[in-house]
């Protein structure tokens, strides 16, 4: 669909008739990194979902991010326009890592659309990524340099074996790791997008001013923050201070989650964001 100048592939699932639930991935994934198995929690929970590719990824426009420069705020435009694409006036909504940095940029440009929002492991918005922020912890370096690929993947079978063993560092090792189950992931992301690549345009986005988590305190939309205790990228307290910075917001860790959604998470995942989103419906 037509958002703004870039065209935005959307995937709708569930009874049209449901309380709407939009979901907001991450850096530089499309909307397949929503496990469709974890998808499919939700609607049976009773929401009509709907999952995005970001700009840059998976079907959705991708240009060269030197003449079509874009950062933070454009991103938040682009997951309103996709609410606009199906006329939904307000939605539950749902990001993941920076998707939840997007979650809380709706919640103060955007508050008349959201029903409520659940963001997880991700930071507030006074945090600087790469910087330490009255001594909440840096993502693990080590982990970071092996995200983003140094060079162009050599063919499908290697492609694959980097993203598995990326997922491997992110998930943790309290929680079992299913090597074939995100190679399935993977895979399936590759064939929708239609290419290897892997997009680092996000990392080039502008960021969201520091100053604007002083806004933090202004919003009113009923928010759930969900931390992983192993997450290497946002680890704790990122979310108990998050939670904090948001009046009535609820804090949740999932035993055992790091920064990553493997199978053994998707049915406590959906258990307590299924349980906000009724609460507040």
């Amino acid at each position: 669909m037509p958002v703004g100048d870039v065209e935005i592939w959307t995937e709708e699932l569930g009874d049209p008739a449901d309380p709407p639930l939009l979901l907001i991935m991450g850096a530089n994934a499309s909307a397949m990194g929503w496990p469709d198995e974890l998808v499919e929690l939700l609607v049976a929970g009773g929401h009509r979902v709907i999952r995005y590719d970001h700009r840059d990824t998976g079907r959705s426009t991708r240009r060269d991010f030197a003449a079509h420069p874009y950062g933070f705020a454009d991103l938040t435009r682009d997951a309103a326009g996709v609410l606009d694409g199906y006329s939904i006036p307000t939605a539950h909504v749902v990001g993941a890592s920076m998707g939840g940095i997007l979650g809380q940029l709706l919640a103060l440009d955007h508050r008349d659309r959201l029903r409520t929002l659940t963001v997880m492991i991700t930071a507030a918005l006074d945090v600087c990524f790469l910087e330490d922020a009255g001594g909440l912890p840096t993502p693990n370096q080590q982990v970071m340099d092996k995200v983003l690929p140094d060079e162009p993947p050599a063919d499908r079978e290697a492609e694959l074996d980097r993203r598995v063993a990326v997922w491997r560092m992110l998930a943790g090792d309290a929680l079992p790791f299913d090597p074939e189950e995100f190679r399935r992931w993977e895979e399936r992301a590759i064939d929708h997008a239609g290419d290897l690549s892997s997009t680092t345009a996000h990392a080039l986005a502008t960021p969201t001013p520091l100053a604007r988590g002083a806004e933090l305190g202004g919003i009113t939309t009923p928010t759930l923050v969900i931390q992983g205790p192993l997450d290497q990228i946002n680890p704790p307290p990122h979310g108990r201070h998050l939670a904090e910075s948001i009046p009535g917001a609820r804090l949740v860790e999932i035993p055992g989650m790091g920064h990553a959604l493997p199978s053994a998470v998707h049915r406590p995942l959906a258990e307590v964001i299924l349980a906000h989103t009724h609460q507040h419906p």
